[in-house]
């Protein structure tokens, strides 16, 4: 049986020790104080967390985990939160309720600034991946029969992206002067084949694959219906792919006004191990952008 329980009577001996703890806990107090009055507290002790919102999907959830590792490693804390949301991220960053966040290329970017008013800027990228034309049953572009059906992605961007490698391939031809974020069959301004287009959800390309003659698709989503890069009848350049590479977006300068913050993720989530996360993923469909130019690419895409 436990022995009762006595009230604790100080000794001398304890009071002078109560004493010298409430000294020094009102030293310790006057010492934060004076630190939160010049600013330094935030220095030493908040600015070691990064909050980042991120699309829930394996190419950005896992290597964000790794990431969240490797900061760990290095006394930073990274506080994800996963969605589904293609629009509330952005809004999320600019009004600073995240740091970061990580879903999205740099045209639908650009786009999204210019559609809402907003002036957020990639700080750098993360990985492409490479679009292209495919057919369950033909083996060239030039096999394609008159009237054939065509899947393109019913969003603007990619939806323009497929009818230009169609125009590069020689089965139509466009409005050179329009831009491949504002292309759509409305620019199309010779279709000799008669080519019917059928617009879907880009997530449903691989679903229609087998019912239509060719589909524009991403080598991620073909991949899930057993298509490889290597049976695409044409593919983008690396040039084109470019400004469509995801990329990891903040506030504007955010890498100026948070230089820790943005060295710290920069190396995480460029980490070896994230390289080879992708190196592994569906045998390495998708390509790490890490060494790509942002600021080159970002100059180049705002200009237009």
């Amino acid at each position: 049986m436990s022995a009762p329980h006595r009230p604790f009577a100080p000794t001398a001996v304890a009071a002078a020790l109560t004493r010298r703890r409430l000294l020094a806990a009102s030293a310790a107090a006057a010492a934060a104080a004076a630190l939160t009055g010049c600013g330094l507290v935030g220095a030493i002790g908040q600015d070691r967390s990064i909050s980042i919102i991120v699309t829930e999907n394996a190419p950005f959830q896992e290597p964000t985990e790794i990431a969240q590792e490797h900061l760990e490693e290095e006394g930073w804390e990274l506080e994800p939160t996963y969605v589904t949301d293609i629009i509330q991220p952005n809004y999320a960053v600019s009004n600073g309720e995240y740091d970061v966040n990580f879903f999205q290329n740099l045209t639908y970017l650009r786009q999204f600034n210019i559609d809402h008013g907003l002036e957020l800027e990639p700080i750098f990228f993360m990985f492409e991946q490479p679009p292209g034309i495919y057919s369950r049953e033909y083996e060239s572009l030039d096999e394609l029969p008159d009237g054939a059906s065509v899947a393109l992605p019913v969003d603007t961007a990619n939806n323009g992206r497929g009818i230009r490698l169609l125009a590069r391939a020689g089965l139509i031809e466009i409005d050179e002067s329009k831009d491949v974020v504002e292309l759509s069959v409305d620019d199309i301004t010779s279709n000799p084949r008669n080519l019917e287009f059928i617009e879907v959800d880009q997530q449903s390309v691989g679903t229609v694959y087998d019912d239509v003659d060719a589909v524009f698709g991403f080598a991620r989503l073909m991949a899930e219906v057993d298509v490889m890069p290597e049976e695409a009848l044409i593919i983008e350049t690396d040039e084109e792919a470019l400004p469509f590479a995801m990329t990891i977006a903040a506030q504007p300068e955010f890498r100026e006004n948070e230089p820790e913050k943005y060295q710290a993720l920069k190396e995480a989530y460029h980490s070896e191990e994230v390289r080879q996360w992708y190196g592994q993923y569906l045998d390495g469909l998708l390509t790490p952008a890490f060494e790509r130019d942002i600021d080159a690419a970002w100059q180049e895409a705002t200009s237009q």
